[in-house]
């Protein structure tokens, strides 16, 4: 009996995202064995600073990537927000599911939107995509940095420690909270995180027969708009903590790509859009970030990097 060995982190979240490729897995290949090799990251184990002065969070990726490496594990299941712009050699993705709520959700016991938040209300969040994006809107709200897997974070919020926070709604409906959700953040203000909403999975180029496994959970609609999005990334030399948006969606061969760089404070917030067929997914995405640094993104996103 084939077995196939998947690294995962220990958070629910990530379980749940392992839990699932499993599902899938065994429908497509009923005789196939599938053990979890559970491991504890950087990221998960450094919970009292900033990922953004921390190094990012290519911390929730090196141990899964190097169990990859030394034959611990066969694939990496992955939240592809989280996946960094380069991989180690001898690794890729060499699949992605098809895509869940890519959108942002406001979770609160007083607040219906984020319209209704009075000045120094204390909003929740870590990263610096969303700071910046609600400060840009809301500039009177009290941005406080939040760490912690869901569960956590909810834990904090019902606590009293903030009036709101801010959580990728996928991550709620899949860890069966979708109540906590009061309102999803309108995708055209709050532009999505690259990849938000998509599951990955990761594993050694020249293992011929784990990428034939997992072949039949690849979704090309979802793969077509990450490419674009992760093109926009590369080209910005963007790391997956900055204040840095791109979201790609594919509808009848027509590819709407929208990117976002600004400042953490949200003083300067750029915005860029543009579309194309499928084909040119990843032309699309260089050439959006292209117009981007033609605005000064560059020298936004080294401003940050600086600071």
């Amino acid at each position: 009996m084939p077995v196939l060995r998947i690294a995962t982190r220990k958070s629910r979240l990530a379980l749940w995202q392992a839990e699932h490729v499993r599902d899938r897995l065994l429908q497509a290949h009923r005789d196939l064995q599938v053990e979890f090799v559970a491991i504890s990251t950087q990221g998960d184990r450094t919970l009292d600073v900033p990922l953004a002065t921390f190094g990012g969070k290519g911390l929730f990726l090196k141990e899964l990537e190097q169990a990859l490496l030394d034959g611990h594990a066969d694939v990496a299941v992955h939240s592809m927000k989280d996946v960094t712009v380069n991989l180690p050699d001898g690794l890729d993705i060499a699949v992605v599911l098809k895509r869940g709520n890519p959108n942002d959700a406001l979770v609160s016991n007083r607040y219906a939107e984020l319209n209704a938040m009075p000045a120094g209300a204390r909003l929740g969040t870590c990263s610096l995509r969303r700071k910046c994006l609600v400060r840009e809107r809301f500039p009177l709200l009290e941005v406080i940095d939040l760490r912690g897997n869901v569960n956590t974070r909810l834990a904090r919020l019902d606590e009293g420690k903030f009036d709101a926070i801010i959580l990728a709604a996928a991550g709620l409906e899949r860890l069966g909270f979708p109540k906590r959700i009061r309102a999803e953040l309108d995708n055209e203000v709050f532009l999505p995180a690259v990849g938000q909403g998509v599951i990955g999975i990761e594993c050694r180029t020249d293992d011929t027969h784990s990428i034939e496994l997992l072949r039949p959970l690849h979704d090309v609609q979802t793969a077509t708009e990450l490419a674009a999005e992760r093109a926009t990334n590369a080209a910005l030399q963007g790391g997956c903590n900055l204040p840095l948006a791109v979201f790609a969606e594919l509808g009848h061969d027509r590819l709407d790509v929208r990117g976002m760089v600004g400042l953490p404070d949200g003083s300067r917030v750029l915005r860029e859009s543009l579309s194309g067929t499928a084909a040119d997914a990843a032309a699309l995405g260089t050439e959006l970030a292209s117009r981007l640094i033609a605005r000064g993104a560059d020298r936004i996103l080294r401003a940050v990097y600086a600071g």
